[in-house]
C-alpha cells in the first residue's frame, strides 16, 4: 500500500532538503571587496590576472603629477587600461620624492589644492571615483609623517573638490610604532570632519607578515584591533580599507626571499579580513608583478613574465571565500 503524501507540503519539503545540502562555507563568506594594486598597465592583459576576475585595483601617483608629462602619461595609461578592462581604480596621492627621508618640503595646502584638484578633474572624467588623500601619511618617507595637521588639511581640501559621488580615503597609515598617536592627532586636527570620516586606509604589512594577533600585538607591531581602537576613540563610523597589504616574498633584512612563507602569509591576510570583516570594506593586495625576489621589496603574486607563484595560487583559492 502506497503511503499518503500531502502534495501541499512537497514544495516546502524540497526547499528544506535543498537548504540542508548547501555547504556551510556558503554562508560564511567574507564581505570584503578584494583588488590588486600595481603600477603596470600590462597587468590587465595578463591571462593569470584575468583568471582572478577582479574588479578593483589601486595606483599611486605623485601629488604634482599634473605638471609632469611623463608621470601623467603613466597614470593615463594605467587608468585607461583599467577602464577598458572594466576595473575601477583607487588613485592614491603620494609624495614626489620616495626616500627613507624626505628631501623636498611638504606641499602647501594651496599647492595641493591646485595640483591635486586638477588631477581629480582629469580622472573624474575617466570614471575614477575612488581616491586616497595621501598615501601612508605616517611613514618617515612621507613629508606628512611629522605633520598630521597638514594631512588633515589636505583631507578638508579634498572634500571640496567637485567629486560628490567619490569615495575618499581620508587618512592612510602604516601599521608601525606611533600609528595610534598619529591617528589621534589627525582626527583632532581634522575636527568634526575627521570624526565623521567614512574611510581610513591601513597598510598592515607587519601584521600580515609577522602573524600579529590580538594576543601578541605591541606598540611596535600594532594590529588592526589596536588601530580600530585608536580610531574609535574619536570616530565611531569609519570603515577600514586595507589599501596596501599582502604576503611579502622579500623585504630588506626583515624578510629574506621565501616564496613558501609568502604564500602562508597571503592565506593569513585573508584570515584577518574574515575576522574583522564588520570593520573592513576593501583589501588591495600589493603588488601583482614580483621583481625577482630582490631584497628591496617584492610582494608580487607572479613573476615578471607572468608565471604564478605559490602566493598567486593561495590568493586565487582564498578569493572564493569573499563575496564582493
Amino acid at each position: 500500500m502506497q503511503p499518503v503524501v500531502n502534495r501541499r507540503l512537497l514544495p516546502s519539503l524540497l526547499v528544506a532538503g535543498l537548504l540542508l545540502m548547501v555547504p556551510a562555507s556558503a554562508s560564511a563568506k567574507t564581505k570584503v571587496a578584494v583588488g590588486v594594486g600595481d603600477q603596470s598597465p600590462r597587468m590587465f592583459a595578463d591571462a593569470n590576472w584575468k583568471a582572478l576576475n577582479l574588479k578593483k585595483t589601486r595606483f599611486f601617483l605623485e601629488w604634482n603629477t599634473i605638471t609632469q608629462p611623463e608621470e601623467l602619461a603613466k597614470a593615463d595609461a594605467f587608468v585607461n587600461a583599467a577602464r577598458a578592462a572594466n576595473v575601477s581604480v583607487l588613485l592614491h596621492i603620494s609624495t614626489d620624492d620616495i626616500n627613507s627621508q624626505p628631501r623636498r618640503p611638504l606641499p602647501s595646502n594651496a599647492d595641493y589644492k591646485a595640483k591635486v584638484g586638477a588631477l581629480v578633474a582629469r580622472y573624474r572624467k575617466l570614471g575614477v571615483k575612488d581616491w586616497g588623500v595621501w598615501n601612508e601619511a605616517n611613514h618617515k618617507s612621507q613629508p606628512t609623517a611629522r605633520n598630521p595637521k597638514r594631512a588633515a588639511q589636505f583631507y578638508k581640501t579634498f572634500r571640496k573638490f567637485k567629486c560628490k559621488d567619490c569615495k575618499i580615503v581620508a587618512l592612510d597609515v602604516l601599521d608601525q610604532r606611533g600609528v595610534e598617536e598619529y591617528i589621534g592627532r589627525w582626527i583632532k586636527a581634522a575636527g568634526s570632519v575627521g570624526k565623521k570620516a567614512r574611510i581610513i586606509g591601513v597598510h598592515n604589512y607587519s601584521q600580515v607578515n609577522r602573524r600579529i594577533t590580538e594576543k601578541n600585538d605591541s606598540a611596535t607591531y600594532p594590529g588592526v584591533a589596536r588601530i580600530l581602537k585608536a580610531i574609535r576613540k574619536r570616530n565611531k563610523v569609519a570603515k577600514l580599507w586595507l589599501t596596501e597589504t599582502g604576503g611579502l616574498a622579500s623585504f630588506g633584512r626583515s624578510f629574506r626571499c621565501d616564496l613558501k612563507r609568502q604564500a602562508s602569509r597571503t592565506k593569513y591576510m585573508f584570515q584577518l579580513i574574515k575576522k574583522y570583516d564588520r570593520n573592513i570594506e576593501r583589501l588591495y593586495s600589493y603588488n601583482y608583478y614580483g621583481n625577482g625576489c630582490t631584497p628591496q621589496f617584492d610582494g608580487g603574486l607572479v613573476e615578471q613574465n607572468g608565471t604564478p607563484r605559490a602566493a598567486y595560487n593561495t590568493f586565487k583559492s582564498q578569493l572564493k571565500n569573499t563575496t564582493r
